[in-house]
């Protein structure tokens, strides 16, 4: 979506950006055998990860531009119903912007729109370093 994106681990689980705005964010994993557990259900991991990942993304294309970076502080995640197959579509809102943390809410939902896991994602906003 956008090269300024940091790469990482985001990349490693399949992540794909769909939108990453200052108030809402989007992102995928289309869910494949690494991504579940021994019982063929994805793992808890994915979901706190993909939450993770999308806000903090979202946190950093909103705040580099002020010599900024964004990364994960909490994650608060709560698994609902389990996913096998298919699509994970997580959708975060902001709930708070400040100087040096955000907040977001994400929910993580299959291809049907059932809520699988939701997030509440505490980033942290810090000075760029200057190495």
């Amino acid at each position: 979506m956008n090269d300024s994106i940091p790469r990482g681990f985001a990349e490693e689980i399949g992540v794909e950006w769909v939108d990453l705005g200052a108030e809402t964010a989007t992102a995928r994993i289309v869910i494949d055998k690494r991504h579940l557990q021994p019982y063929g259900i994805v793992h808890g991991g994915v979901f706190s990860s993909l939450a993770e990942s999308l806000t903090s993304a979202a946190t950093y294309t909103s705040v580099k531009d002020e010599g900024k970076v964004a990364m994960g502080q909490a994650n608060d995640t709560s698994f609902l119903r389990p996913a096998t197959e298919g699509t994970i579509t997580a959708t975060a809102t902001r709930r708070h912007g400040g100087s040096t943390t955000w907040v977001w809410d994400v929910d993580m939902t299959d291809d049907q729109g059932r809520v699988c896991a939701m997030s509440r994602m505490t980033i942290a906003v810090r000075p760029a370093r200057r190495d």
